[in-house]
């Protein structure tokens, strides 16, 4: 569209109603709109249509209206009218901000796509405000933090999960549906930007980053020589690729991805993401000239350079540095210890050619000074146990033991609705390293071990045998798939009879191979909320699941304690309930 296009009109705006003229001295319309009728307002980047700056009604008809003019204040003033004009009052927060495109839309929250109702959106960069049915406040989505986002392209929808909620805008098929799409999926964040347009997890740090720090940290701390290793270069190419076009989608998986290329994929990101860590060349020269002879005024020197950053590349530098110090933990079996890391890692995310070892040297000391210079209150050393984790917890806590309470340090599986108590001497960071993303550990009460205890005391053969509930992963999900089966443990195995009379075991598992979980994932529709969670690792590449259901709390308790005599578990009785999502507490 060029200025030829467009015909001169004398537009007014009056309660409500949008008309326009053919001169200023007309007395009779050229046509009118209603703003209730308007389903959405666009303004258009500059000299879009061949003017300055211009904007678009989508009308309910289907027509598209389009204004231009060269002076940004005549625009700017009409954007502003405009906008109020269209929203509700309560919604006035949506047109004040510069946003790309306001109006109002269909949608289903949750998994119904029933009944949908009317909401009101404003889009800008990466935020979405919205202002859903029934609510009296503008919500916020941040498009670069969303967990998932679909289109439906035959139904012409969008699906968008956000800090767990689920929201499925329709566009039935309007002509304004496909900009706002089309604004959404660029709002989620650039592989090819600077750090803050990345696409970003809940604590601004680039999910690319993210995901390479989580699969090394899960299966690489220990690899001898990492981020010193190259990997293949194809590979590593391929990979950062896939990342940059949408990180959200890449699943790292053990048997696909090798822990060099990955480690290599997060080098080659940060030392090519525009701006770099440190925002810019500029910004980063006062990093590499900190010049007291004090470690102390360095720390200072180097918190106030951290706090100048924006919050991404804080985040991002933060999450990286985090990682080298956990790397560094473990310098015995990688042989990567602080000055190998950095000399590494310094032309990295300096961006340098390594030259000049300042870059280095600037790296070792974030790490060395790790704790003091990002504010974390205390560490766990590498060595801790299950039973002095919780001791820590009781004494941050400030909390005294008080008789006849039991407290464990659980390993909590998020995904599949389960826990285990660790053993008492069982090592807690080696166990938190080799976590997934919906694990974590839990110091809180225990709250089988009193009932467990008491019929331990009265046990006098170490063994159980009884009919149970049986399924394993390999069965289809359902109720059907669970099958009454005889378990008997003793001393040596867990095995399972298809009959009472049977003669050979139809599955077997020695005892010391057994990991036994509280609970079972509620997607497998136990036929009783009484079940464990049994995982067998008898070999290294032979790892089943194998669910029994009990019909009672007490049949529960009294496998759960057999389990655990026999295992020769034991469990601290300290500390309050604390949740462990970070390697510091």
């Amino acid at each position: 569209t060029d200025t030829s296009d467009f015909s001169r009109r004398w537009c007014c705006l009056n309660q409500g109603t949008f008309s326009y003229y053919e001169s200023e001295k007309s007395s009779s319309q050229s046509g009118q709109m209603k703003m209730s009728d308007v389903l959405c307002l666009v303004v258009n980047p500059q000299g879009k249509h061949g003017y300055g700056h211009s904007f678009e009604l989508y009308h309910d008809s289907g027509r598209v209206y389009l204004f231009g003019e060269d002076s940004p204040d005549t625009v700017r003033e009409w954007i502003k009218a405009i906008g109020k004009a269209l929203v509700p009052p309560v919604a006035e927060d949506l047109v004040g901000w510069s946003f790309e495109r306001v109006g109002r839309l269909r949608y289903t929250a949750g998994q119904s796509f029933h009944c949908p109702y009317l909401g009101w959106f404003s889009l800008g960069g990466s935020r979405l405000l919205l202002l859903l049915h029934r609510e009296d406040q503008v919500d916020n989505i941040d498009l670069r933090k969303l967990q998932e986002l679909s289109v439906e392209q035959e139904a012409a929808a969008v699906v968008l999960v956000d800090r767990g909620r689920r929201l499925r805008l329709e566009g039935d098929r309007r002509p304004d549906f496909q900009g706002w799409l089309s604004g959404i999926q660029q709002g989620l964040g650039r592989g090819d930007g600077p750090l803050d347009q990345q696409q970003l997890t809940e604590t601004e740090v680039p999910v690319i980053v993210d995901r390479c720090i989580s699969y090394i940290t899960q299966h690489g701390l220990k690899s001898e020589g990492i981020y010193r290793r190259c990997g293949v270069n194809s590979k590593i190419a391929a990979l950062l690729l896939s990342l940059r076009h949408d990180a959200r989608r890449v699943r790292l998986s053990e048997g696909e991805h090798q822990v060099d290329n990955v480690a290599n994929v997060l080098k080659r990101f940060l030392r090519e993401v525009g701006e770099g860590v440190f925002n810019g060349h500029q910004a980063s020269l006062p990093w590499l000239h900190t010049t007291s002879d004090e470690r102390r005024e360095r720390v200072s020197q180097y918190q106030a350079l951290l706090h100048s950053l924006p919050p991404v590349n804080r985040a991002t530098l933060g999450a990286v540095i985090n990682h080298l110090y956990c790397v560094q933990c473990f310098a015995d079996e990688n042989q990567m210890n602080m000055h190998n890391l950095a000399i590494v890692f310094g032309p990295t995310v300096f961006q340098t050619d390594g030259t000049d070892n300042s870059a280095g040297q600037v790296v070792e000391e974030l790490i060395q000074n790790y704790l003091d210079i990002f504010n974390v209150s205390g560490s766990i050393s590498q060595a801790v146990s299950a039973e002095e984790l919780v001791c820590e917890v009781l004494r941050r806590g400030n909390i005294p033991p008080q008789q006849g309470d039991y407290w464990s340090c659980f390993l909590v599986n998020d995904n599949q609705e389960m826990e285990r108590p660790l053993h008492y001497q069982e090592r807690a960071l080696a166990i938190y390293f080799s976590l997934g993303k919906d694990c974590h550990l839990v110091v809180k009460r225990n709250c089988y071990m009193e009932a467990m205890l008491i019929y331990i005391a009265g046990m006098v053969d170490v063994s159980r045998n009884s009919m149970i509930k049986f399924s394993d992963e390999k069965g289809q999900r359902g109720k059907r798939t669970f099958c009454r089966r005889l378990c008997v443990l003793d001393g040596t195995s867990l095995r399972l009879y298809k009959q009472v009379k049977s003669t050979q075991p139809e599955r077997e598992c020695q005892v010391h191979a057994l990991k036994v979980y509280y609970g079972i994932n509620k997607r497998l529709q136990p036929p009783s909320c009484w079940g464990m969670t049994v995982v067998c690792e008898q070999a290294e590449r032979d790892k089943q699941q194998w669910y029994l259901c009990c019909e009672s709390k007490n049949e529960l308790i009294e496998w759960l304690a057999t389990f655990m005599n026999l295992q020769v578990v034991s469990f601290c009785v300290h500390c309050n309930i604390f949740y462990f999502p970070q390697l510091f507490i």
